[in-house]
């Protein structure tokens, strides 16, 4: 699927897509491919791949990607961020995407460094990242290919670190969105009242983008707290009680992460988003009870619960 067509996929069923991210090792790229066969074998409508920091693994980003399409036959996204490329840098990534076959892209400003409080932008470069949309849609026009890629961009239901309020982060989205992105994916979160709110407050700014949610099952306590310090997710009272009190047992902790995931993403799907974008932390194992569970993906879906609304 194209993202600049997700409205007609998401008529009458919710999307539902995966992310994963490059591995550092060959041992974890032989891994990783295992985990894709598995991943694939759920039925997503297609798969995101992230890079490292400072576009540490950005060569693996592509080269997994166009795997996924090619030898897993599931459409596939590239990440692209404003970190460590000049324009030139980014016409030639834009050159190999397109080169690859790959028609979708997740566009990013980027965080900083580890150790930077704030974002400076490449020599050249960009530092934000609707600056990065309209580099793509100017790619386009200059090859004579306008609209060949589908974009999705980042938005945050808690709102972004860097941002004053929320009301200048909607600003910020509604930017990106203008310079030609066709589709928000948010930031991980793990109380539904905040999408809510958050496409709500998307909508009244005149937004008609689909805003797809995206959930990361809590796999270790450990983990998610420190990935939820470091993005400004907050973990609610009721379920940070319940992974202190499994504190140092993995098992139980996976178990009360899949149920929280599965918990959300039901609510989630019963009030009619167009989609589920799912942050799966390389490993498919809790993904198949998570996607069985919900009868989405290759488990059928129930198309009666998503028509119409598409919030």
């Amino acid at each position: 699927m194209i993202f600049s067509e997700y409205s007609k996929y998401s008529k009458d069923r919710a999307v539902i897509s995966f992310e994963i991210f490059p591995p550092k090792t060959s041992k974890g790229m032989e891994n990783l491919y295992k985990v894709i066969g598995e991943l694939a074998k759920l039925g997503p409508d297609y798969i995101t791949v992230t890079y490292g920091a400072m576009g540490s693994t950005r060569d693996k980003t592509l080269e997994i990607a166009t795997q996924i399409k090619d030898n897993f036959g599931v459409d596939s996204a590239c990440h692209l961020t404003c970190v460590g490329s000049s324009r030139n840098e980014l016409d030639t990534i834009l050159s190999l995407i397109y080169d690859s076959g790959i028609r979708n892209i997740v566009a990013i400003r980027g965080d900083p460094p580890t150790g930077d409080s704030t974002f400076v932008p490449p020599e050249n470069g960009y530092k934000y990242g609707s600056e990065l949309v309209q580099h793509i849609r100017a790619y386009e026009a200059r090859r004579q290919m306008r609209g060949y890629f589908g974009i999705a961009v980042g938005g945050y239901p808690e709102k972004h670190l860097e941002a004053r309020d929320m009301e200048t982060d909607i600003e910020n989205l509604k930017l990106k969105i203008e310079a030609g992105a066709d589709v928000v994916k948010t930031q991980l979160f793990f109380d539904n009242s905040y999408y809510f709110d958050f496409v709500d407050r998307v909508r009244r700014a005149g937004i008609t983008v689909p805003i797809i949610p995206g959930l990361m099952p809590i796999l270790s306590a450990k983990q998610i707290t420190r990935i939820t310090s470091m993005c400004g997710s907050s973990i609610p009272e009721e379920l940070k009680i319940k992974l202190n009190e499994a504190e140092g047992n993995d098992g139980k902790e996976c178990v009360i992460g899949i149920s929280q995931c599965i918990k959300q993403a039901r609510e989630l799907l019963d009030s009619g988003v167009p989609g589920l974008h799912f942050y799966v932390l390389n490993k498919s194992e809790h993904m198949k009870e998570i996607i069985e569970s919900l009868g989405v993906g290759s488990f059928k879906q129930s198309s009666d619960k998503y028509a119409a609304t598409n919030r």
